[in-house]
């Protein structure tokens, strides 16, 4: 895929990334971006498996997080391979609703070009379907604000992806 980019995953603040060849070997199969100013802790693979071994909480945790990171995969090979555009975007904002414990306003934390890049589309392809949501009168929105009007037409757009 030369000279694509593919958004696998955002991390949040204190989440960790990258484990996975401590575990199985070799290289990660993908790159990493900071898309805010932040700080990141490296452990050498020797030293983080003496403490792993030591440390059966951390252990949990961190089958919790891998877990839960082949779920969202899962999620979103199935998104990208079964729903077009609109349903995966509807789905999305009501995914960030429930992050942000928002029913009405979501504030994207990415710009439209990562976020279209996150969907599986182009800049062009979401701009589209933004607008024709925004006249349909389930969402407006405002930069990075999006207010949603109409839930369930969301929730229906999400399941069944069609506008």
């Amino acid at each position: 895929m030369e000279g694509k980019e593919r958004i696998l995953h955002i991390f949040g603040s204190g989440e960790p990334f990258g484990e996975v060849p401590v575990f199985s070997g070799g290289l990660f199969p993908a790159n990493a971006y900071a898309i805010d100013k932040c700080s990141l802790i490296f452990f050498p693979r020797d030293a983080f498996i003496t403490l792993i071994s030591e440390n059966i909480p951390i252990v949990l945790n961190i089958l919790s997080v891998l877990s839960m990171r082949l779920r969202q995969f899962t999620i979103q090979i199935e998104n990208l391979s079964l729903k077009e555009v609109p349903g995966r975007l509807a789905g999305y904002l009501l995914l960030l609703a429930k992050e942000q414990q928002s029913k009405n306003i979501i504030q994207l934390s990415i710009s439209k070009g990562q976020l279209a890049s996150l969907l599986g589309t182009i800049p062009e392809t979401l701009s589209r379907i933004f607008s024709k949501l925004n006249n349909r009168g389930l969402i407006e929105v405002e930069g990075r604000n999006i207010k949603v009007l109409d839930t369930s037409a969301l929730e229906d757009l999400a399941v069944h992806g069609k506008i």
